[in-house]
């Protein structure tokens, strides 16, 4: 009985992630495929305004997917997260996987969502489907755009910086140790860093700064049509780049907070290990 428990509540925190993470795409890459779809992008004078829709939409993406999935598995919505709480705030490493593979599923039907919802739209400002308009999808260096010399390393910087600022900032909002924001105002507040990434960080390679958020859309792209979906618009390989870079900006992230935070914070009180509030393990 006690393994069946278990067992039950692995179930019942993927099945929270899945659809966290659901909600996140659903509106980010939503909020992308409505600018594209109106052909916004390409509108040099409408620029500003739609990065900051599309901004302030994955922030608020962020805030309503924690909402959803906060209090079954900590919602952490993003493999670098995950990764980040197991090497430095006690989360099961044998959790690690399921979640990733939770948090790309549900990323993945989300796209599928979008992809099935605005296919009238998208063949129509594409009907070749190509980078015009994969970046409703997947991230690109330069957000797709040749004219910025932006490559892969460039773009893999950016990805480490970025999300080593994000779990920076999670850790510091959500450690009971510290200040965290009350009245459940904890996912509001995340988002509203997704915001502040997006609108300071989101030009070398569209602020990916979660494996899941990238790989699952590019997955359910490359399977309704976009065959370039694994190259960027140089027509090199990269994939890999929203994956590994904030993996490894996690944990510098997390790391740094924990070296010039959390290791001077009070010791007497005690704080759940691991989760975003807390973790079953």
């Amino acid at each position: 009985m006690a393994e069946q428990r278990i067992r039950s509540g692995l179930v019942g925190e993927l099945s929270a992630e899945f659809a966290g993470t659901l909600i996140l795409i659903l509106f980010g890459c939503g909020v992308v495929a409505q600018v594209s779809a109106g052909g916004a992008l390409t509108d040099p004078a409408g620029g500003l305004g739609d990065h900051d829709s599309i901004a302030w939409a994955w922030g608020l993406g962020v805030t309503l997917g924690v909402y959803v999935a906060a209090r079954l598995s900590g919602a952490h919505l993003n493999p670098a997260v995950t990764v980040a709480l197991a090497a430095f705030k006690g989360f099961p490493w044998r959790k690690v996987a399921p979640y990733a593979l939770a948090q790309t599923a549900g990323a993945f039907v989300a796209a599928l969502l979008v992809r099935w919802n605005y296919s009238e739209a998208l063949a129509k400002a594409d009907p070749g489907h190509t980078i015009k308009t994969q970046g409703v999808f997947s991230t690109l260096p330069g957000n797709g755009n040749p004219a910025l010399p932006v490559h892969e390393w460039g773009a893999f910087r950016d990805q480490v910086i970025g999300t080593a600022i994000l779990l920076l900032l999670i850790l510091a909002v959500t450690d009971l140790l510290n200040t965290p924001p009350g009245a459940n105002l904890g996912p509001f507040i995340t988002g509203l860093i997704v915001v502040a990434i997006g609108m300071a960080w989101g030009t070398n390679a569209g602020y990916a700064i979660n494996p899941a958020r990238d790989f699952g859309p590019r997955l359910a792209s490359f399977f309704t049509g976009y065959g370039g979906a694994w190259r960027d618009q140089y027509g090199n390989l990269y994939f890999w780049v929203p994956i590994i870079a904030p993996l490894i900006g996690g944990l510098l992230g997390a790391g740094l907070y924990k070296v010039f935070i959390g290791r001077y914070l009070p010791s007497g009180e005690t704080e759940p290990p691991g989760r975003i509030p807390a973790s079953k393990d």
